[in-house]
């Protein structure tokens, strides 16, 4: 279960990598679209707009971050954080529901329970 428990880990970080990523070029490309305008008003608007999409999607990608580190060290709340978040993800077709899945088939077995009781 130790090396399921890294992949959940890995897979983690690089979706929450890729959320933030995708965050700042989506947060790009709106604020450009006012730059292009070159209307001070579009610039101001397009810039909240960007500033509150980056955020939105900052604290949607920061706990899968903070899960898959936890997870690497082998913690126990990062455990708990990555079973809250898999059921989170069970809504997120196709690919959320997949990892949340098999967050919680490795997570919630009994293997798993004394492997993180195990490196407290």
């Amino acid at each position: 279960m130790e090396t399921n428990v890294k992949i959940i880990a890995w897979l983690h970080i690089v979706l929450s990598a890729i959320g933030l990523v995708g965050a700042l070029c989506l947060s790009a490309v709106v604020f450009g679209g006012g730059l292009i305008s070159q209307d001070d008003t579009a610039i101001t608007v397009t810039g909240i707009v960007a500033l509150c999409m980056l955020g939105f999607f900052f604290l949607l990608s920061v706990p899968g971050l903070l899960a898959g580190i936890g997870l690497l060290s082998f913690r126990n709340w990062a455990r708990i954080l990555a079973i809250i978040l898999s059921v989170l993800n069970l809504v997120n077709v196709p690919v959320g529901t997949a990892l949340g899945v098999y967050t919680l088939y490795v997570m919630l077995d009994d293997e798993t329970s004394a492997l993180f009781s195990a490196y407290r």
